[in-house]
């Protein structure tokens, strides 16, 4: 399965548009993660522990997105775009959207 955010392949034509493919993650940061982010940002530097749970949401809702592609006969998503957003109390929760076009190439 090719994953990309590009709307066309170089060198492989798209032969048939399936439809819009949507998969969404949810990951909450728990306490620990709040309160070593919460050093880091007294202190300076990046947040490697806030890091890792947005990768984790990112590649979920890849792994999603293709899952749901490939029940729709895809073998290539294009126009990926991803969303990122905080959600639940004090914003406690990161949400990932992906979205694109499941095609056939």
């Amino acid at each position: 399965m090719l994953l990309t955010t590009t709307n066309a392949i170089e060198g492989r034509p798209i032969r048939n548009y399936l439809g819009i493919v949507t998969a969404e993650t949810i990951i909450g940061a728990n306490i620990f993660k709040d309160i070593f982010a919460g050093i880091r940002d007294i202190v300076g530097g990046r947040s490697g522990t806030y890091e890792k749970v947005i990768e984790e949401a990112r590649l979920n809702a890849l792994k999603e997105l293709e899952q749901k592609a490939v029940l729709m006969g895809a073998n290539a998503v294009v126009a990926i775009d991803l969303d990122f957003e905080t959600v639940g109390s004090g914003g406690s929760m990161l949400m990932v959207v992906a979205s694109g076009t499941a095609v056939q190439i």
